[in-house]
């Protein structure tokens, strides 16, 4: 027995009604429940679109007047050329007879020389995620006095039972892959270095502690960015003591990535506040001469900020979003909206490939992007005013939602560097989506907070293409220097701070 739609669907009453129809015509209800069970099973067996790009939602469908391309895009091959691999380790093999300069073997005339690119061979090995090493220093005893000597400890042991690299690695699979503690228990286990769970926690734990300072910094100098991003996901806190006079039930992980000069900051806030406090508590340290930011969010009312002065701009995807999910529906309306809204991200991958400066890229969408949302914004009216469009269908309540925010969705058209989407800090809180779905809650807001500690440095790092676990490594290693000077240890500049302290000062 199955469901679908509110009709009980039976299969031996199924069986039944296809043979009297092929006796007799079926009545309608049989008809009904017989089609309503054909849809049910196609529903499960036929693939669902997996896009939300125009080309997948209506087929066929134009961009900016050139039609689509005939055939599917062609798939990757999954290979990396040799530069990809920037972590991997570099040997150097010389050719075994040849050096600059000499004769060429081959025509006794010219001289060889360096090529500007090696031949290049990649080979992968595995190990397990953290190597434990045994340390067995001999021990003699006396036959005579019993006295016991033991060799000393080798220097290559360190003085830490678990070396920052260890600790580092943890944090990434942990926080930058969502591996849970138990899953990586079990590999440890498998491959014969035991690493228990809650050992991996007091380690989380306690290197949390010194890398605050550098969370601090961050938080910072995204308070004094051009462009701050924010939104929520729902998140699970198993025990969570709230202010007393806070009445709320929800339970959030908050996104806040902030564009700051040429570089890009990701924050992580896990609690019972939502994206709109997170945001304020961030820019009340913003310096106060700077104008006022541009914040890109969703039209939720929880996502705007009380207290401080932001630029509003609501996210054109969210909009597109409303048309998408009417477009089975009212395929010839959602196709008009969604070409236009296509020639708009046309125009503004355009204008990125092109790097036009901030005022450039205004220029360039007021003359192209201008005009082809304004004939949209008087479509729109028109589909209402002449009763085209029903307000209460699905199509007139993505129109609605489209006209109600529009100043705040068309800000790219009027100030200079407004993004037209909030695709980034989307992208970003699948961070924390996945840890909640493979560790599927944090036990303590203590907890959570290490999480976002981590989870900021570490989607920071990939932002800005710098290596997460050579920057926690480092960090780790460097704990004072990061507590005197935090400015100079974040993820774009403490590779340089690293090679000034390795050069000796100038005598």
């Amino acid at each position: 027995m199955t469901r679908k739609r509110g009709v009980d669907i039976n299969l031996d009453e199924l069986d039944r009604i296809i043979d009297r129809g092929q006796r007799a015509p079926l009545s309608e209800a049989e008809g009904e429940k017989l089609k309503t069970a054909i849809h049910a099973m196609a529903e499960r067996l036929l693939p669902k679109r997996s896009t939300e790009k125009t080309s997948a939602v209506l087929p066929g469908t134009s961009l900016a007047g050139k039609p689509d391309a005939s055939g599917p895009a062609p798939s990757g091959h999954g290979r990396n050329p040799a530069a990809a691999f920037r972590g991997a380790n570099k040997v150097a093999v010389p050719h075994p007879t040849l050096h600059p300069g000499d004769t060429c073997p081959e025509c006794q005339r010219g001289k060889v020389y360096h090529q500007k690119e090696p031949a290049t061979l990649v080979r992968f090995v595995g190990h397990a995620p953290l190597e434990a090493t045994v340390f067995e220093m001999e021990r003699l005893r006396c036959n005579a006095c019993g006295e016991v000597f033991t060799a000393d400890e080798p220097e290559e042991a360190g003085l830490a039972k678990y070396d920052e690299t260890a600790v580092a690695m943890i944090a990434l699979l942990k926080y930058g892959t969502g591996v849970p503690f138990k899953r990586l228990e079990r590999l440890q286990a498998q491959l014969g270095m035991p690493l228990p769970a809650a050992t991996q926690w007091e380690l989380m734990a306690a290197a949390a502690n010194p890398l605050r300072v550098a969370l601090a910094e961050l938080i910072r100098q995204a308070a004094q960015g051009r462009v701050l991003h924010n939104d929520d996901t729902s998140m699970r806190i198993l025990r969570l003591i709230r202010e007393p006079d806070d009445k709320r039930t929800g339970i959030f992980t908050s996104g806040i990535v902030s564009i700051v000069g040429s570089w890009t900051i990701a924050l992580f806030f896990t609690g019972w506040k939502h994206a709109g406090e997170n945001i304020a508590e961030v820019l009340k340290q913003r310096a106060s001469g700077l104008p006022a930011p541009i914040q890109m969010c969703d039209a939720l009312s929880r996502n705007a900020p009380k207290g401080v002065e932001t630029l509003l701009a609501n996210c054109l995807a969210h909009g597109r979003r409303q048309v998408v999910e009417v477009a089975d529906t009212f395929p010839e309306e959602c196709r008009h909206v969604l070409e236009t809204l296509g020639a708009v991200y046309h125009y503004d991958a355009l204008a990125r490939e092109q790097g036009l400066s901030l005022e450039q890229r205004l220029l360039f969408h007021q003359e192209h992007s201008g005009p082809l949302m304004k004939d949209l914004h008087e479509w729109m009216e028109a589909q209402l005013a002449e009763h085209k469009t029903e307000p209460n269908s699905g199509l007139g309540k993505a129109i609605s939602y489209l006209l109600n925010h529009w100043l705040k969705l068309t800000l790219f058209l009027r100030q200079a560097g407004s993004p037209i989407d909030n695709n980034i800090v989307e992208r970003s809180l699948k961070k924390a989506i996945l840890n909640r779905k493979n560790a599927l809650f944090y036990k303590t807001l203590n907890g959570a907070g290490v999480g976002d500690l981590f989870m900021s440095l570490v989607h920071t790092c990939e932002l800005n293409g710098a290596n997460p676990f050579d920057y926690l490594t480092q960090l780790l290693r460097h704990t004072e220097e990061l507590k005197r000077n935090p400015s100079e240890w974040l993820p774009w500049n403490y590779r340089e701070t690293l090679a000034q302290r390795a050069t000796p000062a100038a005598a």
